[in-house]
Parts: C-alpha cells; sequence; structure tokens
C-alpha cells in the first residue's frame, strides 16, 4: 500500500490508541480496593468484563480483546503479514510447550497462550497428530527440526534455539513481504537486540563462542560472527552507535560472573525498541503508526498480566511498580 492509502487506517488507528491503558489507569489498578474493582478498570480499555478474577479468566480477556482488534485490522489491510508480525511469537512459544511436552509425556496445555495466528487447542490438535499442513512452512520445519533436536541430545535448550532462529527467519520474511523498509529495521534490531541479549548472558555463564554460534540468529544489522568472536567486556564496540549503543555498554559492565543485576541492561534493550518505535508513530500516517500501536498493545497485555498477578500474590503497589519498570520500560 502507498502511504495515502493508510490515512483511514491511521485515523482509526489515532482513536484505538485513546482506550490504551495510560499512567492514570494502571495508579487506579494499583490503588483499586479488591482484584475485581482493578478489572473493572480494563473494562474501561475494551477488555471484556471478568466476573471472577482469576489467571484463566484474564488470559482469555487478554486474548479476546487481541483478537478483537486484529480482526478489525485485517479488515483494513491489504495483507496479514503487519499484523502477523505481533503475533508469531505466540505461536511458537506454543510449540515450544508441545514439543517439550511431547518429549517428556506430559499435558502441559495449561501453558498455551492465545494471541496468535493459531488458536492453541487446534495447534495442540494438530502438533499431536503430526499434521500441521496448514501452517506457514518456516513454522512447520521449525517444529519438525526442534521435535528431532530434542530427540537427539534431550537438551529442551537446544530446541528452543532451533524455534527461536525459525521464528526470527519468519519474522523476517514477513516484513519484507510488506516491503516496509520501517518494519524491516524494525526485525532486524529485534534481532540484534536479542543477540546482544545472548552474548551477555553467555559471557555471564563462561561460555564460549562456540556455545554462543549455536544462540545467535542471522537478520540483524551485526551479524553472528561480528559478535561470537568479542569478549563480554568489549560488546560496547560491537554497537558504538545507533539505537543499542547504550544497551551495549551497560551489557559490557556485567558480562562478567558476578558482575551485577542485568536489570538496566535489559531496560535499556528494551528502550531502544520503544524509541525505534515510538519514532515511526509520529508519522502522520503509513505504517507506522500501526505498528506503533501494536506494539503498545502488546507492552500493555505485559503490563496487565504483572499487575493483576501481582495483586493477586498480594504484592505491594510499589513492588508491581519496580516489575513493570523493569518489564515495560
Amino acid at each position: 500500500m502507498r502511504d495515502a492509502e493508510y490515512v483511514y487506517l491511521s485515523t482509526r488507528i489515532k482513536a484505538l490508541e485513546r482506550g490504551l491503558l495510560t499512567r492514570a489507569r494502571v495508579e487506579r489498578m494499583l490503588s483499586a480496593p479488591s482484584d475485581q474493582a482493578a478489572a473493572q478498570v480494563l473494562a474501561e480499555c475494551g477488555y471484556p468484563q471478568l466476573d471472577r478474577v482469576t489467571g484463566g479468566a484474564l488470559e482469555a480477556a487478554l486474548a479476546q480483546r487481541q483478537r478483537e482488534i486484529l480482526e478489525e485490522l485485517d479488515r483494513s489491510l491489504p495483507g496479514r503479514a503487519v499484523v502477523e508480525i505481533f503475533q508469531i511469537q505466540f505461536d511458537y512459544h506454543n510449540v515450544k510447550v508441545l514439543v517439550k511436552a511431547q518429549a517428556l509425556g506430559t499435558d502441559q496445555d495449561r501453558l498455551l497462550v492465545g494471541g496468535g495466528r493459531y488458536a492453541p487447542e487446534a495447534l495442540a490438535a494438530n502438533y499431536r497428530q503430526g499434521d500441521l499442513g496448514g501452517y506457514s512452512r518456516q513454522f512447520q520445519q521449525g517444529a519438525a527440526r526442534a521435535r528431532e533436536v530434542l530427540g537427539a541430545t534431550g537438551d529442551p535448550q537446544q530446541a528452543d534455539f532451533v524455534l527461536d532462529r525459525a521464528c526470527f527467519e519468519e519474522l523476517a520474511h514477513l516484513a519484507a513481504q510488506t516491503g516496509s523498509k520501517f518494519l524491516m529495521g524494525y526485525v532486524a534490531l529485534r534481532v540484534d537486540a536479542a543477540n546482544l541479549r545472548a552474548a551477555v548472558r553467555c559471557a555471564r555463564l563462561g561460555k564460549g563462542g562456540e556455545f554462543l554460534r549455536q544462540v545467535l540468529v542471522p537478520g540483524g544489522t551485526v551479524p553472528p560472527s561480528g559478535l561470537a568472536g568479542v569478549s563480554g567486556e568489549n560488546l560496547g564496540s560491537v554497537f558504538p552507535t545507533g539505537p543499542l549503543a547504550a544497551a551495549a555498554a551497560a551489557g559490557s559492565a556485567v558480562a562478567s560472573p558476578g558482575s551485577g543485576p542485568l536489570t538496566k541492561f535489559e531496560g535499556l534493550c528494551g528502550q531502544a525498541i520503544a524509541a525505534y518505535v515510538d519514532q515511526g508513530r509520529r508519522a502522520a500516517f503509513g505504517v507506522e503508526p500501526i505498528v506503533g500501536y501494536l506494539y503498545a498493545r502488546q507492552r500493555e497485555a505485559t503490563a496487565i498480566r504483572i499487575i493483576m498477578a501481582g495483586r493477586m500474590a498480594g504484592l505491594d503497589g510499589e513492588t508491581i511498580r519496580r516489575r513493570l519498570r523493569q518489564s515495560c520500560c
């Protein structure tokens, strides 16, 4: 689509953004006298009313609202690629659960989540029947390869690496389908951030370059070979400028075993992606406002889970606020 063809949809996005969870609404949820009262704030944002506040009911409400929003956008977009970029992480989470559950001979369906392209119940049934014929090529191949790797090594982490690679490969494919440089840049930044996180964590664990090469995924502005041969304390030199420069410097400072918490580093990685998306949201029309809204929706869902889980666990407001800052910055 030409940018001008996004004019109506961009206007609609501006209206939808008014229903997002604001700071004021977050504070109302935190100070509400009961979990039911906190959930009532969500109803003002368009979420279904919760008769009972439970983890299962909350997940169902989040999935229903996500489905409604995506169905509305689907009716206005010429293709599904933009929307799918914000769905596939849930599909890959679910197939990770199914691959490991099958290997263990257990039922872990309670860990499946909605919000993806494929309904969790249908995916679980199809996977167990060995029939993923209606799913994307990358998804099919990733699931098959992960199952093989887990069977051969018995290492669930190795299966996760396979599926992470498949997920990012499919993200890059979807972004390329849109023809949007902004979306392709968004995916590349996500890959860079994921690889930087992996490099820092491997360094803290004392893992060598060979292990890191298994973890890193292609598709970022820095190829895996550019990270695998760099020591943890020198990661800042790999991203000397650009969105991840501050995160890389912070990562270098905590890359040694026992060098302190990762909170600041993780926060800066998240801020880099959020800043990139927010910059695009300032466009009057085009794909950028749509991407900004979908990204904001994902952050909102994370915030809601943290707030409600914290409340149900009896945590005080300041503890929940701290967790929000760490996860949603």
